[in-house]
Parts: C-alpha cells; sequence; structure tokens
C-alpha cells in the first residue's frame, strides 16, 4: 500500500501537507495526550520520542521515495531510544514495549487529527 502512495506526486504532497498541518497547528492535543506538539524547543522534543521518530520521518516523505529509506529511518530510531539504552533483557522488553505503545498512540491520534481536519487527504 504504501509503495502506490509513494508513487504519486499528488497524494505524498497531500499526505504531507496534511501531517504538516496536524504537527503544526496542535491537532494532536488532548486532555491526557502526552504528544504535545507544541514543542518547538530541541529539548523538548528530545523528550517525546514519538514526535522525535515522526519529525524524522516527515523530510524523507517524498513521491518516490525508497521505502527502504523510511524503514532506515526507524530502524535508526529504535536503535537510539530502545536497543542500546538497553542494559538487560528486561529493560529492553520494557523500553520496547513503552516505545510500541506510545508510537502506536501517536499514530492513531495521527490518523485522528488528520481525518478530523485535512479531508482532502481522503478524497
Amino acid at each position: 500500500t504504501m509503495k502506490i502512495i509513494l508513487n504519486s506526486k499528488s497524494k505524498v504532497t497531500v499526505l504531507r501537507s496534511s501531517l504538516y498541518v496536524v504537527i503544526n497547528h496542535g491537532l494532536l492535543e488532548v486532555p491526557g495526550n502526552s504528544f504535545q506538539t507544541k514543542c518547538k524547543n530541541p529539548e523538548e522534543l528530545q523528550n517525546n520520542i514519538g514526535l522525535k521518530c515522526l519529525n524524522d520521518l516527515l523530510p524523507l516523505l517524498a513521491p518516490y521515495t525508497d521505502i527502504r529509506l523510511l524503514l532506515n529511518c526507524v530502524s535508526l530510531n529504535l536503535q537510539a531510544f530502545v536497543i542500546q539504552p538497553s542494559k538487560s533483557k528486561e529493560e529492553f522488553r520494557k523500553l520496547a514495549s513503552d516505545f510500541q505503545l506510545k508510537w502506536n498512540f501517536l499514530l492513531n491520534a495521527v490518523s485522528k487529527a488528520v481525518i478530523l481536519n485535512c479531508g482532502e487527504s481522503f478524497g
């Protein structure tokens, strides 16, 4: 599915635009959401691993991008935030499950915000 989207300049353009709108206009902020999007300070963004990973992916999202480039970006973030900080198997499991939970929560929030605020992405 992603290859089909990446091979369409218009779809990628609309998707990127929608994602930037959602992030830059604070549309992900909901009560209890730990993903505050108004973190313009690099230190605050660094503390929010999910948004850091998403912000690393966005510049790579372009028409005809090789999907391996996107996967490599995710792999580098997993290496930096889950694998390297782990000192034991238990710590790795905790960091990995925490990352997965927060990443899924963020992607759900992004999907919801795009659906509610950027309908042209689904046209």
